[in-house]
């Protein structure tokens, strides 16, 4: 971390000369130059003087925020395959989030296993292919282009009830899969 280069832009931020930054914290302009330039390193009372003056913390002044990964490549899904089925997570870790994305994708006849009531919904998108989506003992078919979305109150499980392969992404929040 460029400590000097992270106070001068607090600095101005704030709108003050270095001189003005000097006088409120008992230091000279010489100083705060050198402090900025990282030509000197300031005490711990020094520095905690300095960033009460521009409105900050040491918590806050050393934290530096990590770039949340956006967008995700096929290579980095993790697929789990069993009985006609293949589970693709299009998201890696996304059990730690609030919603869990997977790809689905069943042979003719196949179909998930069947899932026990639990909190949260459940929404998917058909992308290719007929389903049944089964909640309790009703079936409500679905086909390419058509989506669903129910609460997971009650047990629940996919079938694809088509002559090919079927397709969907199904999102569950909380993460259940």
């Amino acid at each position: 971390m460029e400590l000097g280069a992270k106070l001068r832009e607090m600095r101005q931020q704030k709108n003050l000369t270095q001189e003005e930054l000097a006088d409120r914290c008992e230091l000279t302009k010489g100083y705060i130059s050198q402090l900025e330039n990282d030509l000197t390193s300031p005490s711990i009372a020094t520095l905690c003087d300095l960033l009460n003056a521009l409105g900050s913390d040491l918590s806050t002044f050393f934290h530096e925020e990590t770039e949340e990964k956006v967008v995700f490549s096929e290579e980095e899904y993790i697929d789990k395959e069993s009985e006609g089925m293949l589970f693709s997570w299009v998201i890696p870790n996304a059990q730690k989030n609030m919603m869990e994305p997977v790809l689905v994708t069943l042979d003719a006849g196949a179909s998930t296993e069947e899932d026990f009531p639990h909190e949260g919904e459940e929404f998917g998108y058909v992308l290719e292919g007929r389903i049944a989506v089964v909640c309790g003992d009703r079936r409500y078919p679905a086909k390419k282009g058509e989506s669903f979305y129910y609460t997971a109150a009650k047990q629940h499980y996919i079938r694809n009830i088509g002559r090919g392969k079927a397709k969907f992404l199904w999102i569950s929040t909380p993460p259940n899969f």
